[in-house]
């Protein structure tokens, strides 16, 4: 039996049994679920990068990649929280989500990318961001352990990633909003001292050092990147250079994020 069945067989078995399922929710179970609902808030930042790279047609076929997956996986994911959902208020924010993400996906689907499409989708992203972030707040308040704190703070990371490449493509398609610059700024610092935390953990396992210090190595040229400030001939070059070490900071976040969600 797979871990996806196993969890399956869970929920039906809680669905007359509270209490197996309340015990299985609070234990190993809780910091999967975190790290999925954390992943909901990346997803909805990466969706957005990706569509914007693609209308500027900046790193083509891996930005169309990266949508047709993180659809994908979006979905799949909204299945299985739905299932999984430990309380009235969690189940509440699915649904809210469910139904905005529909909206959302609409815009990045329906059309070509386009300008007028990718405003709106500057302002859906920011609604299901919230969404996720909510769901990911509820369940780490369930879990009640640091364990799931660490959780859902590396896995912020991941999303933080993806919004300051976001804001940043959306300037240079010229389609950001007003406070754009001044979001990603935010962004920026936010992961700054998240990192700080992470690196102070008392519960570091050498492995999670490890992975914490490669992080730092392509935070630098991530930021490197966000920071360039080339003529107008180099753009092009500037944006597939965030497109590309957004990349990989997400992943060395993503490694770090499992980890933590297994120290359980």
């Amino acid at each position: 039996m797979n871990r996806r069945q196993f969890l399956g067989g869970l929920v039906v078995i809680a669905s007359g049994f509270a209490a197996p399922f309340d015990a299985f929710a609070r234990t190993a179970g809780i910091n999967d679920v975190i790290n999925k609902t954390g992943r909901q808030r990346m997803l909805s930042q990466r969706l957005a990068k990706a569509y914007l790279q693609l209308g500027q047609a900046i790193e083509v076929e891996h930005s169309k990649k990266i949508l047709d997956t993180s659809i994908g996986q979006f979905d799949r994911q909204l299945t299985e929280l739905n299932a999984f959902a430990p309380t009235s208020d969690n189940k509440t924010t699915l649904t809210d989500m469910e139904k905005t993400w529909q909206s959302y996906k609409q815009l990045l689907t329906g059309r070509t990318p386009n300008q007028q499409d990718a405003r709106s989708i500057m302002s859906v992203n920011e609604d299901v961001l919230a969404l996720a972030q909510a769901a990911t707040d509820q369940l780490e308040k369930y879990s009640g352990t640091s364990a799931g704190r660490m959780v859902s703070m590396s896995g912020r990371q991941r999303m933080l990633s993806q919004r300051m490449a976001k804001f940043y493509q959306a300037m240079h398609w010229n389609v950001a909003p007003a406070d754009a610059a001044a979001k990603l700024e935010l962004s920026r610092n936010d992961f700054i001292n998240a990192m700080k935390v992470l690196d102070a953990a008392p519960g570091n396992t050498p492995k999670i050092r490890d992975e914490l210090a490669l992080a730092r190595q392509q935070w630098s040229f991530f930021d490197a990147a966000l920071r360039q400030d080339g003529d107008a001939k180099s753009r092009a070059q500037d944006a597939t250079n965030v497109a590309t070490t957004s990349e990989r900071i997400l992943e060395a976040m993503d490694n770090i994020t499992d980890l933590y969600q297994q120290l359980a």
